[in-house]
Order: structure tokens, then sequence, then C-alpha cells
């Protein structure tokens, strides 16, 4: 059997070679110009995630809640962690938390300007996370968890999502801000908030998720 797999594959890299595919007939009509015409903002990626198939984003933060609701209801009943493995090293510390400066502040910009330029709100909420991880990793558990619960993250990361489903609601309902001029920071609508309410959801979804992996396994 093993045979009839090393042929297909020979056949199939053959294939790949020496008859490509040939090169599609474009029509004049440019969908990326009518997408990018359509959400008022250069980012065709960001009006196809937050415009075109706003109901796919939408199921894609609500699973994202349930994930981390998950993680807390799974990890509830076990006994927290009595050692947490963190870097100790100076040398280390300093290279994380250089790391983390950096990657807040890529989430801050991918934030206010991922609906102009490659970004958005996954990849922003992502980089925050990725700091809160870096500065997890090096600073006392106790602070950490004192932070979080001080801004009240868990509330704000309830009302983002909250606010996201309304104003995702009101936009496929067909109601719209105006798109302003293209190219501008306050451009595209609600597309930028709808950006900013994401990576919020994102950031703080994975901060409550490094504490409850923390206390319960010692381990990021």
């Amino acid at each position: 059997m093993k045979w009839i797999y090393i042929a297909a594959g020979i056949a199939l890299y053959v294939k790949m070679l020496f008859f490509p595919n040939a090169a599609p007939q474009i029509p004049d009509f440019s969908i990326v110009d009518a997408i990018v015409k359509d959400g008022g903002i250069p980012n065709a990626v960001t009006v196809v995630i937050l415009r075109n198939r706003l109901y796919d984003t939408i199921f894609e933060v609500v699973v994202f809640t349930i994930a981390i609701m998950g993680a807390y209801f799974l990890l509830a009943n076990e006994r927290p962690s009595c050692s947490i493995y963190q870097f100790t090293d100076q040398p280390s510390i300093v290279l994380a938390r250089l790391g983390a400066t950096i990657a807040t502040m890529v989430s801050i910009e991918l934030a206010i300007r991922g609906h102009l330029s490659p970004g958005g709100g996954f990849a922003s909420g992502v980089a925050g996370g990725t700091a809160i991880g870096l500065i997890a990793i090096t600073s006392s558990t106790e602070w950490m968890q004192a932070i979080y619960q001080r801004w009240y993250a868990a509330i704000w990361e309830k009302v983002s999502v909250l606010v996201f489903i309304i104003l995702a609601a009101i936009t496929l309902m067909g109601i719209e801000l105006p798109h302003g001029e293209m190219g501008a920071l306050f451009s595209g609508g609600v597309l930028p908030i709808l950006n900013i309410l994401v990576a919020v959801k994102v950031a703080l979804g994975s901060w409550a998720v490094i504490l409850v992996f923390i206390r319960y396994r010692g381990l990021l």
C-alpha cells in the first residue's frame, strides 16, 4: 500500500512541477477595489472580516469567550499549583520585559490603525496577550492578579463582547456610521471601533487564561 502512496505523491509532484495551473482570467471589474470602496478603508481584509463576513467574526468572538469559560470550568476543581516556573536570571527578565514593551506598542498600533494597514483586532489582541504573557513569566503572580482585579479586567472583557455584538447587530441591520475620508484615521464607519473591541477582548481574555494556567498548572 505504501508504494501506491509514494507513486501518488510522485505523480502529484510531477504535475505541479511540469503542468502548472493556467493563469486565471481576471475580469476588468476588480473585486478588491469594490470591497475597499464598500468599506471605505484601504484594508480589504478588515472589510471582509468585519463587514462582508461579520457573522463569522461574531461567532469567532463568541467561541473565544466560550474557550475562556471552559478553561475556568475544567480547572476549577483542580488543586492550585505549589510551584510556579518563572524567569529568575536578570538578562532573561530584561529581554522579556523589553519584548513586552515592543509587543504592547505593536498591539496599540494594530488596534488603532489596523483598518488602514495590515493588522486588525485579532492581531492586536494576540500582540497584547503576548506582552501580558512576557510580563507574567517575570513578575509576581499575586501582583498580576491584583492588577487584573483592580482594573476590573474581567468586567471590561465582558463589556467589550456585549458592545461588539450590539454594534455588529446594528451593522447587519444596515445602519452604518459615515465612512469619512478614505485613508484617514477616522474612516470606515464602525469598523475601527469593532477592531478595538476585538483587540480588547482577545488581550484581556488571554490575560485571564494566563492567570488560570499559572494558578493551576504553574506553567504558561
